[in-house]
């Protein structure tokens, strides 16, 4: 063991704890049985079995209000590990499911025996015929493979909330929708064709014109078993009725049955019925979409109304005048939205009755757009629409940070009523859909069954296609309100099917929470059939038990969840995995979800359990440690948690005393350090990157590998000693060079200025000097600290950097401009925390402004662009995402360059400072997708914004990457010739 290992008992949970029954049982503490185990592995490989406890426990939890513990987790790799998953359970007589994304919000992604994740390495879009049609694998976000799309002028028809998230494999399982696609643009509709396989193994690729002819060799039960119940529903005319009527609302409770109807074949018939089949059937791992057209033109508006018959009069109304969506929020909604940032305060004034209508309308061009406006004024002017606040303006608008502040304002409810909801309560979203006519009534009798319930009272939805959304809190704990949970349940789903003949599901998927329902909605002739179904396609029930089907009257209320309280800042975590797609960590160890997963677990558990003692072991390696603590996480979910401070915390709390006191020790002496920083790396050049390396990893096995960095030959060369002169007498801004510039010159073979240099030279040929303070050395935006949970040392350096900034800037009369937009953040923002009063005071004065904010506002317009680079490749870093600055970064990497490419897959590379150097495989894992796409073609410039940010990626990709000021600084350099790059 290393000599300074932390104690993992300094991560244990502060306080009493009482044991939870839904805890993981001491049982499962040494992790997955035997002989399961050593079997798996023996079949798959170590690296593709995950089975100590922590494992189990970070995939029992999903979007859903279920918790169910697998005894195994499988990452699959290919269709041959699916396979042998697959076969092994058929000899073991076990259970298998399938999970993505963990965005379902039914637990039909939770399994209680063998769990494989198809995510990992299930991710890639290939555009086919110029966009009309794209073949996409299981693990890709919606948002990846509309952004591939997108290039063509296409989009996917199924648009679901959680795009940012969800993954293709769990849309067409679920058959997903959302806010546009309607009963015609979802996944059933729009699916070409599918690539699956079967419960016994076997792999149907729809598009394959033989594939009947394989299927009938491979498989003659299952086809002859699909044809006769294709007979039997075809000889039933009112049967056949029934299915067809069920479907021209929105409907995902229970198997497509229409599927029979549409189907000619048992290749077809299957097609259809893996769509919406919940992993029940097989596995999705090729999915063949027809596109749709994307239409950029877009006009929206935001539309109040006194009542809510009121406004769901006005919904067929802008239907007929082709609106692709329409949005529906009550007056309780709109006023609890109140407390999510961009919310119009006012709305909390608005009278009880008030309902309000989000309408869109999408355009291919002018002409059309026109059109639509036209239509879209002529319903407004017939409709009663009120102003009761001074936000409202009930108007349609062009623009695109008015619509997007619209959309927020619809998503909020979510955002609203999660982060407020009381402690220790899960929340459930519920949605169910009725004929539209039926809108404005439902509505009223699910208000009123919520308040007699207890329930908050509040509803929300897609309004044009009569398909409804309303959440549900309460504490699966306590008895008391599981029991009024299952009361309203009843009553809902009664009310639903018997008053308004709607669907249970419209969007969700039937999950293990409307199972139970199901023959209520269907009767017992279709239920009956799809139980037929499940035995003819699965007849050893192998895939996803007790999921869309089960005749247990109670399933809906087994395997509820608790939510035990963790700390304040993670604590109103709903567990709905939108942070997950931009973690770094997501594929080395574990999620922001996962983190906080864990720690409830934590809590659940006695003091002292083997369970606990596991999770502890793991936990410091696998959450704290991998974090990049870029706090990314915070920007997607949707209440905001930033799950990298809760790691930075963490951190601080497993440092030593004398730790503590080192780092703020360096903190005092940083201009000591920095120059020893400079020196040590001036002379690492003479020694040689092989010997540093074996040095460095010697270091680090004896004595802690997150405190002793690992050499990279991808480390730069020491920077100049001394910074360019400049002057302050005529200068517009003061220009602080980051630590990290002053320590580290650019990359190996770069020929050219340095960035300090770069910078000074673009500023002053554009007109607007700037000014270099004689004492920026031995001052820092504080992030190193920041970033290690150093909690005196960050004081140290935020007070000393912000009391020097000031007086640099004339008490802020100057902009402060700094050449790296980690430490722009920090400036700007991080340090504030542990500024005192009185520097709080100062930093309300400073101005701070990236680099590539002030080349893109004030030096472009001013500067003339002699030559530009053929191609380049731009990585925008997590802090400019949190800055806002990225559109400035594209900006001027467009004018120093005829063709610019932002990744698909750029995102936080892991590097967070020297975090790539004391875990370098954190920064390989979080770059590799990213690398893929920059190694798959040439490129002459690849820029960024953040010294430590591009080593990161010339460490992932091989390629040289520089700052995008440098490469501003030669386009814009006087003369016929300018010095190459290398």
């Amino acid at each position: 063991m290393p000599l300074l290992e932390p104690d993992p008992r300094s991560l244990r949970p502060a306080g009493r704890r009482e044991p939870s029954p839904d805890r993981v049982p001491d049982r499962l503490a040494g992790g997955t049985p035997e002989p399961l185990r050593s079997e798996l592995i023996a079949l798959l490989g170590a690296d593709k079995v995950y089975w100590k406890v922590s494992d189990l426990v970070r995939y029992a939890s999903d979007a859903s209000p279920y918790r169910f513990v697998p005894q195994v987790v499988v990452i699959a790799e290919d269709i041959d590990d699916v396979s042998t998953v697959l076969s092994y359970a058929h000899g073991r007589g076990r259970e298998v499911v399938f999970r993505a994304a963990g965005t379902s919000l039914n637990g039909q992604a939770q399994g209680e025996d063998i769990l494989v994740d198809v995510r990992r390495h299930w991710a890639g879009i290939e555009v086919l015929d110029d966009g009309l049609r794209a073949r996409v694998l299981p693990g890709t976000t919606v948002v990846r493979a509309n952004a591939a799309l997108a290039r063509h002028g296409r989009v996917l028809g199924p648009d679901p909330a959680s795009a940012i998230a969800c993954t293709i494999g769990g849309v067409v399982a679920n058959n997903a929708s959302g806010m546009t696609a309607g009963t015609t643009r979802n996944s059933y509709r729009t699916v070409s064709s599918l690539t699956f396989v079967l419960p016994g193994g076997t792999v149907v690729d729809t598009g394959d014109p033989g594939a009947d002819e394989d299927l009938a060799h491979a498989e003659p039960r299952l086809c002859e078993g699909l044809l006769a119940l294709k007979a039997e529903i075809e000889a039933d005319a009112e049967l056949t009725a029934r299915i067809r009527a069920k479907y021209e609302i929105k409907n995902t409770n229970g198997y497509r049955l229409d599927a029979f109807l549409d189907g000619s074949t048992p290749v077809e018939i299957l097609r259809g019925l893996m769509v919406g089949s919940e992993g029940t059937f097989g596995f999705i791992s090729e999915v063949v979409f027809d596109t749709l057209p994307l239409d950029r033109l877009v006009s929206t508006a935001l539309l109040f109304f006194p009542s809510l018959p009121a406004a769901a009069a006005a919904v067929p109304l802008f239907n007929e005048a082709g609106a692709i969506a329409v949005e529906l929020m009550d007056g309780n909604t709109l006023r609890a939205s109140v407390s999510v940032k961009g919310v119009p305060a006012d709305w909390a004034g608005l009278p009880k009755d008030t309902t309000a209508l989000l309408v869109e309308f999408r355009a291919p061009d002018e002409a059309a757009q026109e059109a639509y406006e036209r239509a879209a004024t002529e319903v407004m002017a017939g409709l009663e629409l009120v102003a009761p606040v001074a936000s409202v303006t009930n108007e349609l608008t062009r623009d695109a940070r008015t619509i997007a502040e619209y959309w927020k304002a619809r998503k909020a409810f979510v955002t609203a009523v999660g982060g407020s909801r009381p402690a220790g309560t899960t929340l459930i979203t519920e949605d169910f859909a009725v004929p539209p006519p039926s809108l404005s009534e439902a509505c009223a009798a699910l208000l009123e069954l919520q308040a007699r319930h207890g329930f908050d009272a509040a509803v929300a939805g897609h309004a044009a296609h009569g398909n409804l959304h309303f959440l549900l809190a309460f504490d699966a704990a306590k008895p008391s309100d599981v029991e009024r949970y299952a009361a309203f349940m009843d009553e809902f789903c009664r009310l639903t099917v018997e008053r308004f003949d709607g669907s249970l599901k419209a969007e969700h998927a039937t999950g293990r929470n409307i199972a139970p329902f199901l023959e209520l909605e269907w009767g017992p002739k279709a239920t009956e059939l799809m139980w037929r179904t499940k035995q003819v396609i699965d007849p050893d029930g192998v895939l996803a038990p007790r999921i869309v089907l089960d005749r247990d009257p109670q399933a809906h209320l087994r395997g509820l969840k608790s939510i035990p309280q963790v700390e304040p800042i993670a604590d109103p975590c709903i567990e709905c995995g939108f942070c997950e797609p931009t973690c770094p960590s997501r594929d080395l160890t574990t999620t922001p979800r996962q983190r906080i997963v864990l720690r409830r677990e934590l809590m659940r558990q006695p003091d002292g359990s083997a369970v606990e003692s596991g999770l502890l072991d793991a936990y410091g390696h696998d959450a704290v440690d991998t974090c990049a603590g870029d706090s990314t996480c915070a920007l997607d979910c949707p209440v905001g948690i930033d799950t990298g401070a809760l790691m930075r915390e963490f951190r601080h709390r497993r440092h030593s005393p004398r730790e503590e006191r080192v780092a703020a020790l360096a903190a005092r002496n940083f201009k000591a350090v920095e120059a020893s920083a400079r020196l040590a790396v001036a002379a690492a050049d003479k020694v040689g990157d092989r010997l540093l390396e074996r040095v460095t990893g010697l270091a680090r096995r004896a004595v802690r590998p997150d405190l002793v960095p690992q050499w990279l030959p991808q480390i730069p060369g020491a920077a100049r000693a001394t910074l360019p002169r400049t002057e302050r007498v005529g200068a517009v801004a003061v220009y602080y060079p980051a630590c990290v510039n002053r320590i580290f010159g650019e990359p190996e073979g770069f020929r050219g200025p340095s960035l300090p240099q770069a910078l000074v030279a673009v500023s002053e040929r554009a007109g607007r000097p700037v000014w270099i303070p004689d004492d920026v050395s031995g001052t820092c935006c504080a992030t190193i600290w920041h970033s290690k949970g150093y909690v005196e040392g960050n004081a140290v350096m935020a007070n000393r950097i912000v009391e020097a900034a000031w007086g640099w800037t004339a008490g802020g009369r100057l902009p402060l401009v700094v050449d790296a937009s980690s430490c722009t953040l920090g400036i700007g923002h991080e340090v504030v925390p542990y500024l005192t009063a009185d520097n709080r005071e100062l930093h309300r004065e400073l101005k701070v402004v990236d680099s590539v904010v002030w080349a893109a506002e004030e030096l472009l317009p001013r500067l003339t662009i002699l030559r530009t680079a053929r191609s380049a490749v731009l990585h925008p870093t997590c802090s400019m995402r949190h800055l806002g600055d990225e559109a400035e970064l594209l900006a001027v990497a467009s004018a120093c360059a005829e063709e610019v490419v932002v990744p698909d897959d750029a995102g936080c590379c892991g590097f967070a400072g020297d975090r790539g150097m004391l875990h370098p495989e954190l920064t390989a894992s979080a770059t590799a997708r990213e690398a893929a796409e920059v190694c798959s073609r040439r490129y002459e410039a690849h820029l960024s914004a953040n010294r430590m940010c591009e080593v990161g990626l010339e460490r992932g990709t091989g390629r040289r990457y520089y700052s995008v000021i440098l490469e501003l600084e030669r386009a814009t350099r006087p003369g016929p010739e300018y010095l190459r790059r290398s």
